[in-house]
């Protein structure tokens, strides 16, 4: 047995280790724990059904997030992104008349169109992306709005066969699973992945060690908005119609279960299963609180703490490191 091995025994388990890397799992662990003996449907299987559900829209845009913080950005527009590219794909089927195959992809392509102005206006358009995504979420909102003249659209069979279910288990649980293994292995197996984290730890660095900093930037915003544009197709399919204010607010959410998850808000740090947990965190709370009766109002304060307490968290975890 090697020194180090002996030594590493001697030390015992790092209990501070785990829960600075695993905050966020601990959390969710004792959160369930807690709803469970507070309400004895919380553990039922037709409501863990519905949480499942309830968390892929939140977790697949929370996806396109991850790659956006990690990087060192933010993306306002997602939730905005996320309803234009269903509105687009109801057009595409009900009005010019395609397919719903080709209806769907459209949608799915606006989705990524609109991540990658985003991309253009941040990296070569020098605008922060605060501002850059800032302003497509006003625009993304409003071109949904024109599109749909303010009414629902109905989505293309397709479209609702992402709402459905694929014998006993719901597609969108399925379509979150095949998230989330594509967005682990872009951000962990891929260049364009490390790339992602060499940029956000250091910009400049990473421009000087040879890296192409905005063409990875245009990349990462573009993957943001398809994943977005994914989230909201499958939004559309759970509502058997595309609706123009699908989706508000949703981008706090994204973002909330991304910092949740341990991803570091100055950007280098950050993983997809991480948000997974985040985005279960963020899902399991609201479902929590609407099993036992706590009104939507009092539910946005419970959220805002939660979210003030996980960037307070990544504050003091950034600090531990610098010192």
């Amino acid at each position: 047995m090697s020194a180090a091995t002996l030594d590493a025994k001697r030390r015992g388990f790092d209990y501070k280790k785990f829960l600075a890397n695993n905050g966020a799992l601990v959390g969710l662990v004792v959160l369930c724990l807690a709803l469970f003996i507070a309400t004895p449907d919380f553990l039922t299987g037709r409501n863990l059904l519905n949480i499942g559900i309830q968390v892929s829209t939140v977790a697949v845009l929370a996806f396109g997030m991850t790659f956006v913080i990690v990087a060192g950005g933010i993306d306002l527009s997602v939730g905005s992104v996320a309803a234009l590219s269903a509105m687009v794909s109801g057009w595409f089927f009900v009005s010019a008349g395609l397919p719903g195959w080709l209806a769907l992809l459209g949608g799915l392509a606006a989705g990524l169109l609109a991540g990658v102005v985003n991309g253009l206006a941040s990296a070569y358009g020098k605008l922060p992306s605060f501002i850059a995504t800032l302003a497509m979420l006003s625009v993304a909102r409003g071109l949904t709005l024109v599109i749909s003249d303010g009414r629902p659209i109905k989505t293309s069979p397709e479209v609702s066969f992402l709402g459905g279910n694929l014998g006993p288990v719901p597609m969108p649980i399925v379509i979150l699973v095949i998230a989330a293994l594509v967005a682990s292995f872009l951000l962990n197996r891929t260049v364009v992945g490390r790339s992602m984290y060499a940029v956000g730890g250091n910009a400049e660095a990473a421009r000087l060690s040879g890296l192409p900093v905005k063409r990875i930037l245009v990349i990462v915003f573009g993957l943001a908005g398809l994943f977005a544009a994914l989230a909201g197709v499958l939004l559309a399919g759970r509502l058997d119609s595309a609706q123009p204010q699908a989706a508000t607010g949703y981008e706090l959410d994204a973002i909330a279960a991304v910092v949740i998850g341990g991803a570091s808000l100055a950007g280098g740090l950050g993983r997809i299963s991480g948000t997974f947990v985040g985005a279960l965190v963020l899902v399991v709370i609201r479902n929590g609180l609407n099993l036992l009766n706590v009104t939507s109002f009092w539910q946005q304060v419970v959220i805002g703490v939660v979210i003030a307490l996980a960037v307070g968290i990544d504050v003091l975890r950034r600090k531990t490191r610098s010192s």
